[in-house]
């Protein structure tokens, strides 16, 4: 399934009304199977769909780490992810009886959202960057996002890694962009806890509590955080980072992993 179709609208310019061929970008509903059991179904956009199935169930410490999956399959025209692995139980439990449909969009569900019940350790990286190169990155954010040039309908994520090297991920579910760029790092077996995850949307509870839970010890944004985003990134180590636009940042918690 192609995650972008074409649809005629009516254009209005200079006063006056004409057909137009737009891009819109498709929505699917994304069935996760885990072991022949229904895990949760997330509102997805068709493309990556595997690293987002991967990335959600790491998020959720449902999957523990790559090596426990068996297989991968792809199913129902790109509209069912099916994986058996080993996996974590009580995590599967939890987040049918605790989990809450997050406040990204759509109606993916977490139970990582209270600050008191992340199963995470403080992060005491002490892996840093210069802020001349979060801007650079920032700058540069949508050259490499393809669906967001056409539909400009997609958030975006970008997992910078010490090196240079950088993974991206689109979808119309900003905290699915989260899922996707770290699963496609912990696909190809790269080591995520000295990286800094850059994202297009507000940086809400969920996606500092995803970060949280991989480790991952910088979180940019070109837009705010909520209060609790900060809370939970200032319990948890978390260097919290907004408004990172031209040459300009917020930064909001755990500033000495930020040179200037």
């Amino acid at each position: 399934m192609e995650p972008i179709y074409n649809y005629e609208v009516t254009k209005v310019k200079g006063g006056k009304k004409f057909p137009f061929e737009d891009t819109l970008i498709r929505e699917i509903k994304l069935d996760l199977y885990v072991n022949d059991k229904k895990i949760a179904a997330l509102m997805a956009t068709p493309v990556d769909q595997e690293a987002l199935a991967v990335g959600y169930l790491m998020s959720e410490n449902i999957i523990d780490k790559v090596k426990d999956i068996e297989n991968i399959t792809l199913k129902d025209d790109g509209m069912r992810v099916d994986i058996i692995a080993k996996i974590n139980e009580n995590a599967v439990d939890r987040l049918n009886s605790e989990g809450v449909v997050i406040s990204g969009c759509g109606r993916s569900k977490t139970a990582n959202i209270d600050i008191d019940k992340i199963e995470a350790m403080v992060n005491h990286n002490s892996y840093h960057i210069h802020a001349d190169q979060i801007s650079e990155e920032m700058n540069g954010f949508f050259q490499y996002c393809k669906l967001y040039e056409q539909t400009g309908s997609v958030h975006t994520a970008k997992l910078y890694l010490d090196g240079g090297e950088f993974f991206i991920a689109e979808d119309i579910a900003q905290h699915s962009t989260v899922d996707k760029v770290i699963g496609k790092a912990k696909l190809v077996g790269v080591d995520t806890t000295n990286s800094v995850l850059m994202v297009s949307g507000r940086l809400s509870s969920e996606m500092v509590a995803k970060a949280v839970m991989h480790q991952i010890p910088i979180v940019v944004s070109r837009t705010a955080s909520t209060c609790l985003g900060v809370q939970i990134a200032n319990k948890f180590g978390l260097t919290l980072v907004g408004f990172a636009r031209e040459n300009r940042m917020n930064i909001y918690t755990h500033q000495g992993r930020i040179d200037v």
